[in-house]
């Protein structure tokens, strides 16, 4: 738990350096070996038949579905947006996707393909996937993207600066790239694998929340390890202890890695078991993967037709 509990607490954490670094580094060590085993063991529930439906069909409605190739073009984009709206066409009653993430240059290209269409248009930027600029830059590449029309940004953290202890730095990063974003949700890219530690990683879930982000994220999909069961376990407990001493609710998304059915499926029964069941929701939480969809639409027809359907009826990106 956090060793905050009120918002005038978390308030005073960061009124300087000083407090976010004594509130930040007085939280509860991670022990590595409990999350590593509840993971473990909450990865074996198994889900019955009419359980699995909902599952599979929650987890499609989670899907970021993710084009960032220095490839991509119009063309791609507007076919991935096609997919987005009906990732099964031959399955009307397919939930969509709940959000496009592209580069901040094709983002008016997914707005424009997605309009009127409730789905999302997620756009990284500062820098991604290295965030190796500097703020002026970066903060310009989230306004080019908001200006495109993109309803959720996808920031990366600052990792060397955070190592370096440059806790405020990131802090104050954080907060810019949240006000420039104006009505848009703000994502915040830890990069977990970069990060070594489970404590380092609740540090960086802690200072994300108290910059104002709306979701953790854990990765670009651009390092390995990328998201992993226990660092989303880690996540988790962070947003909901943050929801404990704030009542405010805010989203985890794991992202690269994950790609089969099966995989989804541990994270939602950890969602549930960790943060809890409001957080089974596309508002809280996302999958940032697109080879993902593919699986979950397989085994959806599975679940329907009581025999596997195999790739060749699937469109595949």
């Amino acid at each position: 738990m956090a060793t905050a509990s009120s918002p005038a607490e978390l308030a005073d954490a960061t009124r300087d350096e000083t407090s976010l670094r004594r509130f930040l580094q007085g939280l509860p060590g991670v022990d590595q070996v409990g999350v590593e085993a509840r993971a473990a063991s909450l990865g074996t529930r198994s889900i019955k038949k009419t359980a699995k439906l909902w599952a599979i069909d929650t987890a499609i409605s989670m899907v970021d579905l993710t084009t960032l190739e220095g490839a991509d073009t119009r063309g791609k984009v507007r076919s991935l947006a096609a997919k987005a709206r009906r990732p099964d066409p031959d399955r009307p009653g397919t939930p969509a996707v709940a959000a496009v993430c592209v580069y901040p240059d094709m983002a008016a290209t997914a707005v424009e393909a997605l309009a009127g269409t409730g789905i999302g248009v997620a756009s990284v930027a500062t820098a991604f996937p290295s965030g190796r600029s500097s703020r002026e830059v970066k903060l310009a590449d989230v306004r080019l993207a908001v200006e495109a029309g993109a309803t959720e940004v996808d920031m990366v953290i600052d990792r060397g600066a955070f190592l370096e202890g440059r806790y405020g730095y990131v802090f104050d990063e954080i907060r810019a790239v949240k006000q420039a974003c104006g009505d848009a949700h703000l994502k915040v890219i830890l990069e977990t694998g970069e990060l070594a530690t489970y404590d380092n990683v609740r540090r960086a879930s802690w200072l994300g929340l108290l910059a104002g982000g709306d979701f953790i994220k854990t990765s670009t999909g651009k390092v390995s390890p990328a998201a992993t069961l226990p660092v989303t376990h880690v996540m988790l407990q962070a947003v909901r202890d943050w929801y404990d001493a704030t009542g405010q609710l805010r989203g985890v998304k794991p992202a690269g890695g994950i790609r089969s059915t099966k995989d989804a499926l541990r994270y939602l029964v950890a969602v549930h078991e960790v943060a809890g069941e409001e957080w089974l929701t596309p508002e809280l939480f996302r999958f940032g993967a697109s080879s993902l969809l593919n699986d979950l639409l397989l085994q959806r027809r599975t679940q329907h037709d009581g025999h596997y359907s195999g790739p060749d009826y699937v469109a595949v990106d």
